[in-house]
């Protein structure tokens, strides 16, 4: 899969995910107020993107072709840069 071919499949799924789940911001602050309430000290949105990109990348540490983390990546990258807008 090309890079630009893998973007746009990365774009398919984050607008799935939305469907199926809501806003994308409007759950990154929903997991935020979750994992404060976890952790004991303020976490914000776009804390909660770079988590689940950090998740994504020690999956790919182990195998680095894994598509649908790849795929992950992207969309977490995409939706970081939403609510940090």
């Amino acid at each position: 899969m090309s890079a630009l071919s893998m973007l746009r499949h990365a774009a398919t799924v984050v607008a799935d995910r939305g469907r199926a789940y809501g806003d994308a911001r409007q759950s990154m602050d929903a997991i935020a107020q979750r994992w404060t309430l976890t952790l004991g000290h303020p976490v914000t949105a776009a804390q909660v993107a770079l988590c689940m990109i950090d998740l994504k990348l020690e999956r790919l540490r182990h195998d680095p072709s894994h598509e649908d983390s790849l795929l992950d990546v992207a969309g977490y990258a995409a939706i970081l840069h939403e609510v940090t807008r």
